[in-house]
Formats: structure tokens, sequence, C-alpha cells
């Protein structure tokens, strides 16, 4: 029985899988090469760097660069608003995001001013008031130079209400019938019944919102006016940018000595990617699942 049940391959079909894992190799090699190309500049000497020497190994092997960054105390506060603008943002923003996919997803009878909405969230996907009328609106309400000018405008995403839209629309009706019958309010239905079988959808949000907070750096610039404010990724970009010669004392000489603008740079990129890489394999399992539930209509 064995024998019978075990399916051949056709000579055609092992030399598509042999293709097909040389190319996917290659894509691999490709897509690691510039992380560990980052990762031996960031342990590799100024003189070694400046010479072109790395590739993917460290070449004289120093702790210089990351020395260079630590030591200052800033980064820590910086380090600290991120997580904070992390947790925050992504809290507020899932859970308008949530509420209006929720809304979103039930039919007209229910909600008779779904298409109204439903034109005011694609028309904000299309139009945008544009970054001087954003900063001003953000002036007048009262929340320049704070954490809520980091997480407020950009709570609500289009693309993540439609996206949980659709995989709440691909759950059974049957399953929030059920609640209504037993007498249960929407939030009720929601908290009790929908979210726990939306963990895919949560994900897949979730991974775009925390990404997108954690490599923000541009709305710092711009809506606070304290460096000791700044999110992570904004006070790593100014480390090279803010640096003066006419102004350097001979600590911040003798540190610039060991390092360049090119070791430091790629020192603050891989400490920028850590957080990321750190959650992505606990989220990854229900990214694919997320992008496609809802996707397709029998």
């Amino acid at each position: 029985m064995a024998n019978k049940n075990k399916i051949k391959t056709s000579p055609g079909r092992k030399a598509f899988v042999c293709i097909n894992t040389i190319l996917l190799t290659c894509v691999m090699v490709l897509a690691l090469f510039p992380i560990l190309n980052i990762l031996a500049l960031s342990f590799s000497s100024n003189s070694a760097a400046a010479a072109g020497w790395v590739t993917i190994f460290p070449v004289d092997f120093t702790l210089d660069s990351y020395k260079y960054i630590l030591e200052k105390p800033a980064f820590f506060t910086a380090f600290g608003v991120s997580v904070v603008r992390v947790i925050l943002g992504s809290a507020i923003s899932l859970t308008v995001n949530l509420l209006a996919a929720y809304a979103m997803s039930q039919s007209e009878i229910h909600f008779h001013a779904r298409k109204v909405y439903r034109w005011i969230f694609l028309i904000t996907m299309i139009f945008n008031g544009g970054m001087i009328p954003t900063f001003m609106v953000i002036k007048m309400v009262g929340i320049y130079n704070s954490i809520w000018a980091l997480v407020l405008p950009g709570a609500v995403m289009t693309f993540n209400i439609i996206l949980m839209q659709n995989f709440f629309k691909s759950l059974p009706y049957s399953l929030t019938e059920s609640g209504q019958l037993d007498g249960a309010n929407h939030f009720q239905i929601l908290w009790k019944i929908v979210l726990p079988i939306s963990k895919p959808s949560l994900a897949t949000v979730g991974l775009f919102t925390i990404v997108g907070h954690w490599n923000s750096w541009f709305d710092g610039m711009i809506y606070l006016s304290d460096p000791n404010k700044y999110p992570l990724q904004t006070y790593l970009r100014n480390i090279i940018q803010s640096v003066d010669a006419s102004k350097l004392d001979l600590t911040t000489v003798d540190a610039m000595n060991k390092v360049s603008q090119r070791t430091v740079t790629a020192a603050q990129i891989f400490i920028a990617i850590i957080p990321i890489m750190l959650i992505y394999p606990f989220l990854q399992r229900y990214f694919i699942t997320g992008m496609t539930l809802g996707s397709v209509k029998e």
C-alpha cells in the first residue's frame, strides 16, 4: 500500500524544484547581504571602512561605534521615548481601527450610513491636508512638542481598516447572530466572539503599526522642538548630522578618530532594527494568514 500511495516525481518536476531552490537561495543571499554588510561595518574600524575592505565580515573588530552611541545619555532617553510611542501609538491605533473596521463590516441593514463613511475613508487615502495644515492643526489643538503629536495624527489608517474589515466580513454571520440572539450588544460581540478568532488580522495590522511607529523619524523633527523628547530614529539621524568640526571638544575629536560616519551610521541602523527583529518571529506565523483571509470570496 505504501508503494501504491507514493507520488512519483517526474524529471520535469525535479528540474523545477531544483531551479526554484537555486533562485530562492540567490534571492535570500541578496536580501541578507546588505544586513550582514551593515553589521560588519558597525564592528569594523574606521580605517577598514574607509578603505572599502569590509564585506560581510568585520575587519579590525572593534566596538568603538557602539560605544560612541551608547555612551551618550540622550540615547537611552530617546530609546525610552520610542518604546512609549510604540506602546501608546499601537494601542490607540489598534483600538480605533478595530472599532471602525467592525462597524464598516456590518451590512447596510444594521449600519445605514456605511456607504457615506466608506467614501470618507477612501477620500483620505487619495487626498490629505498636507504637512503645513497638519502642523497648524497640531499646534492649535495644543499637542505640539508632546508624545501625542507622534501618535494621534496617524492613529487612523484606512488601509488597516480595510484589511480588518475584509477579515471580519469573511467570518460566518451565524457567529454574530448567535450573540445577538443571546442578547449581546455589539461591544460584547466584538470582545467575546470576534476578537478571539481575529488573531491573524490583529497581528498583521499590529506589525504594520509597530514597524511604522518605530521607524518614523520625520514627524519627530517637525512636531518636537525639544531634542530631549526625540524618538530614537530622530535622535540617531541627528548624531552625525549635528556634528560641527569647529565646536568639537577633545573627547569628541578622539572618538571621531576611532569611528567614521559609515561605521556609526551602520551601528545606528543595526540598533534600530533589533527590536523589530525580536518581535517579527512571534507575529510571522499570523502574517500570511492575516493578509490572505478575507481576500477571496466563494
